[in-house]
């Protein structure tokens, strides 16, 4: 739920414990050299000859799929906030699920959160990014919760040179931590913490077609370990959520966006791009901020089709998540 949300609650039937983060080692980099009979090769920094063919075939084997998840609302698998049971832990069953997304594990995780947003694309820097409790009115102890995953700034360098490619500038944040829509679900995916991440905010106006773009921009991360995943709601309309109000608005616009995201490539990014002519687009996202990720993770998916993977309730309210690849 968006920055300034209140909601009373009691303390949680369970605490979050935290957990111990430690860093992960970075595939070498590889220097490009000509090869015999026409077949390129490379020598890796350890002076081990690879035929570049294999290594092809490897990398796309190897491709990293993209997933837009539900993040939820404040810290709602830490504490009581009222989420019927069904709910919270059809919801948990499933980021819980996403840890096995990837057929192997991710050399890195980068997160667009709908709680971040800049004047440009902007990438978190921080080798160790601290927490920042970005909720309000929550329990106390749901202020002391820890999540901490490395940082990432060798692969926020790559994502600057991936925009600069696409024409987009793009700024840096030394000090920023992981918010509550990367640390609230990743707690459950990768309790661990031990895969480095780092966050790329979402870009100020909100273009739907522009952070389409901004996804195919990033697509070649996936060839390079990234797991890139897009963290908001597929509804996010607070005093509906509060009220308990507007469930059949959701199943409305929830059955257009499943319609629309499963299409083939072209349709799918068509459609998203009009996301507001949709059946109750404004009363389920009054401000797009929640389902602008999704837009990035379409644009990363290129010609891949989606899937669809979770889909449920949360106050009541439909919510959707997406894969691709």
């Amino acid at each position: 739920m968006a920055d300034g949300e209140k909601k009373a609650a009691g303390l949680g039937r369970r605490e979050a414990l935290a957990v111990i983060g430690g860093g992960v080692a970075v595939a070498a980099g590889v220097i490009a050299t000509s090869g015999r009979e026409g077949v390129a090769m490379s020598t890796t920094e350890g002076g081990e000859r690879v035929d570049e063919g294999a290594g092809a075939a490897t990398r796309a084997a190897a491709r990293m799929p993209v997933a837009f998840v539900p993040h939820g609302g404040g810290p709602w698998p830490f504490a009581d906030l009222g989420v019927p049971a069904a709910e919270r832990d059809e919801l948990s069953g499933y980021l819980t699920r996403l840890a096995g997304l990837s057929a192997t594990p991710p050399r890195a995780l980068l997160v667009i959160s709908a709680h971040w947003e800049e004047q440009v694309p902007t990438v978190m820097t921080h080798a160790r990014p601290p927490m920042l409790f970005d909720y309000y009115g929550f329990p106390e102890h749901t202020y002391r919760l820890s999540w901490p995953a490395p940082g990432a700034p060798e692969v926020a360098l790559r994502v600057r040179e991936l925009l600069a490619a696409a024409g987009f500038a793009s700024a840096e944040a030394a000090t920023r931590g992981f918010d509550h829509g990367t640390f609230v679900p990743l707690m459950v995916t990768y309790p661990d913490a031990t895969i480095p991440t780092l966050q790329l905010s979402l870009e100020a106006g909100l273009d739907p077609e522009r952070h389409l773009a901004i996804g195919r921009a990033l697509q070649p991360l996936r060839d390079e370990g990234v797991l890139i995943l897009g963290s908001g709601m597929t509804y996010h309309n607070l005093r509906a959520f509060f009220r308990r109000t507007g469930g059949d608005d959701s199943e409305r616009f929830d059955a257009w966006l499943r319609e629309s995201t499963l299409m083939e490539a072209s349709a799918r990014d068509a459609r998203l791009a009009q996301w507001s002519t949709a059946p109750a687009a404004r009363q389920s996202h009054p401000r797009e901020e929640h389902l602008l990720p999704l837009m990035v993770i379409a644009g990363a998916a290129g010609d891949d089709r989606g899937a669809l993977d979770y889909n449920g309730t949360y106050y009541g309210h439909r919510l959707s998540a997406y894969h691709f690849g």
